[in-house]
């Protein structure tokens, strides 16, 4: 559960289970995120982690079960909902448009809310994109485009973030750079549920983890303990 210091929970996941098609993905996931929290979802590829994100974010029509964001039950709700409610997604992929410049990626995406970030704090935050902002999206690095897969979510005003595998692939240098911007953005209040095959990182900024096995979660650990606990962790992450 979400540590009182946290503040009330924004999202609150219980009994999910999600299909693709005919194939049972997800069987009873139940989680909870606090306000301000930084929550990782770990486990081996093929757990269940990123059809978790995609299923808070209304990707996934065929689920059951409840999940509530921001007091709001949202199960059943759709993508443009669901963001109204405050959550964005910056999924593993990145998504960034091939043909498109660095600016025109960047202001995609409407705002919502209010509260989001102008694009001056989204430069101090990732000054690369300012670098490149008349340069095509094909042109960015592994790096560049995933800077620029969060820059562009954090103008729409959601304060509930979801980060797929944010680090995949790519350099430690730039490794560290997002590190850095996540650990800035848990600063300014942002709630955030993070999948991170890389558990090394997400020790370094994470107050929770939850451990995911074969559609479920199977374990919980604050960010206090997991260093105690590692030979558990590493019996679910193992291959």
């Amino acid at each position: 559960m979400p540590d009182a210091a946290a503040g009330k929970t924004l999202l609150e996941v219980s009994d999910l289970q999600a299909w693709y098609g005919d194939s049972h993905i997800l069987h009873g996931v139940n989680m909870s995120v606090g306000k301000g929290e930084l929550v990782t979802i770990l486990g081996r590829n093929g757990a269940g982690k990123s059809t978790t994100l995609r299923s808070i974010i209304g990707l996934l029509s065929k689920k059951t079960g409840s999940m509530r964001i921001q007091g709001v039950e949202s199960i059943n709700s759709s993508p443009t909902v669901i963001a109204r409610l405050g959550v964005a997604y910056c999924p593993e992929e990145r998504g960034i448009y091939a043909s498109l410049s660095v600016g025109e990626n960047l202001t995609l995406p409407p705002k919502l809310r209010d509260g989001g970030l102008s694009t001056d704090e989204i430069f101090t935050m990732f000054p690369n994109i300012k670098d490149r902002l008349s340069s095509r999206g094909s042109n960015l690095s592994g790096g560049e485009q995933q800077m620029l897969a969060i820059a562009r979510i954090l103008r729409t005003g959601a304060d509930i973030l979801l980060l797929d595998e944010p680090t995949e692939g790519l350099a430690p240098v730039i490794v560290q750079q997002i590190e850095q911007a996540i650990t800035a953005l848990k600063q300014r209040g942002f709630t955030i549920v993070l999948v991170e095959q890389n558990h090394r990182f997400a020790q370094k900024v994470a107050d929770r983890h939850y451990v995911m096995e074969s559609g479920k979660i199977v374990d919980e650990l604050t960010n206090d303990t997991i260093a105690q606990e590692w030979d558990r962790v590493t019996r679910y992450l193992s291959v």
